[in-house]
């Protein structure tokens, strides 16, 4: 099954909130990620999953990124996690998982070999839906490629870029970018996990072969580092609040689009900044989904 992804199937995809609603219900997301270099990138993905619905959003890191994410998302709580000599999370060991419906991890963590502990401890011991981005990727990539993902306890999404994916699968990037569509699907299928392929069209591809291909919305505002962020933070909270992971993946894509392209409007391709995102993403809902 392929279908062309826009704007009214994926909110169609999304029930309403129900008017006994509270945050306990809505789902509750543990966000890890940031280092010294990249305090702003978790800050993102909490605000893009506060605003695609998510009840409790928690970002767990080392105190510098904690202090930086305090300020620019404030909706967001707080664990604070040892940093390492490399300025990463050093450790996850005093993170307690066992409240949360689901958890993304790589945003702005760097490449290091803590990264490539934390995950590699995420896969063997999560139990709830796991999205992983950027770093958390590039780690795999460097040590002994995906494989580890084969051994997952749990639904894995990723949000690999070209880039990321030609490290993934150690092909060059124009020929992951030439067979995107086939990519994605034999990696989903390989690795059991769902693959949001990210370029100036997203294809989304699930292990059960479905495929959903972005190709009608967004637009070249959103190539700034930070966007994919902001959609990491978008799908795992709607996996977080329930959506089969293949769903998740494929409408967080799509009103990760569809908001950006209400930002173009207002602000242009090159005023829109990732961090607008969010904001346009609770227009979005207020203009289409809430009458």
């Amino acid at each position: 099954m392929t279908v062309h992804l826009d704007r009214a199937w994926a909110l169609s995809q999304i029930p309403p909130r129900a008017r006994d609603a509270h945050k306990g219900s809505m789902g509750t997301l543990t966000v890890i990620g940031g280092c010294a270099r990249f305090r702003g990138a978790p800050a993102l993905a909490a605000m893009g999953a506060l605003r695609a619905g998510a009840g409790l959003v928690r970002v767990a890191s080392t105190e510098r990124v904690c202090a930086a994410v305090a300020a620019s998302a404030p909706c967001a709580t707080l664990v604070q996690l040892p940093e390492d000599e490399q300025g990463g999370i050093g450790s996850i060991a005093p993170l307690d998982m066992s409240q949360d419906s689901a958890v993304l991890a790589g945003c702005g963590m760097g490449g290091t070999a803590s990264t490539l502990e934390i995950v590699t401890r995420l896969l063997h011991g999560a139990r709830r839906p796991l999205v992983l981005d950027a770093d958390a990727l590039n780690v795999l990539a460097a040590d002994r490629g995906p494989a580890v993902l084969k051994n997952a306890k749990t639904p894995v999404i990723i949000t690999p870029h070209i880039g990321e994916m030609s490290r993934l699968r150690g092909l060059p990037a124009p020929e992951i970018a030439e067979r995107q569509a086939d990519t994605a699907r034999e990696f989903a299928l390989e690795y059991n996990c769902v693959v949001a392929l990210k370029s100036h069209v997203t294809v989304v591809a699930a292990p059960d072969g479905g495929l959903f291909i972005n190709d009608r919305a967004g637009n070249p505002g959103l190539a700034r580092g930070g966007s994919g962020d902001v959609l990491a933070g978008i799908i795992a909270s709607l996996a977080a609040q329930g959506m089969e992971p293949g769903k998740a993946a494929a409408c967080g894509v799509c009103l990760h689009a569809a908001a950006a392209d209400l930002a173009v409007r207002d602000l242009g391709q090159n005023g829109m900044l990732p961090s607008d995102l969010p904001l346009y993403l609770g227009k979005l809902w207020a203009k289409y989904s809430e009458g």
